[in-house]
């Protein structure tokens, strides 16, 4: 059974699924050009961290950052584990992040994903859903190794 609840993102059962998304995240993307917040950063007053369980193990994960405009938030840490891929839980935890943004007042959400080819999914996953491609928002710069997208919500 799924389920997707709000939750601490520093558990000791969640740090396998963090050192995957760290992973994933480093494998061809220069250091430079990587926005990924670790597990304690998730932590932070303004950001909701939700995790996607498969009965008691922790598959996939997501968090919504408050950003200065009080109806703007940021995707961030969205990962689901390799293996759970292709059975619609990205889609699944996609639509509780923007549900629960929506709960929280937002009526803007976006995000920072990557430009490479090992990053299309995620992007397709999001133009799915609604998001469209933007300049660079609240603290990023033009990078060639990221995309934008937005979504009003």
């Amino acid at each position: 059974m799924i389920t997707i609840t709000l939750e601490h993102p520093v558990q000791e059962n969640l740090a396998h699924l963090h050192a995957r998304h760290t992973a994933a995240m480093h494998a061809d993307t220069p250091p430079e050009s990587i926005h990924m917040l670790p597990a304690d950063a998730l932590a932070a007053p303004g950001i909701l961290f939700f995790v996607m369980r498969d009965d008691a193990q922790a598959v996939g994960m997501g968090a919504i950052k408050r950003l200065t405009s009080p109806d703007h938030g940021e995707i961030k840490s969205m990962h689901v584990l390799m293996e759970m891929r292709g059975r619609g839980l990205a889609r699944m935890l996609l639509d509780h992040l923007i549900a629960a943004a929506r709960e929280e007042g937002l009526t803007r959400l976006s995000l920072e994903t990557g430009a490479q080819p090992s990053f299309e999914a995620a992007r397709l996953l999001y133009e799915r859903a609604g998001f469209s491609y933007c300049d660079p928002f609240e603290g990023y710069r033009p990078d060639p190794n990221s995309v934008f997208m937005t979504l009003a919500i």
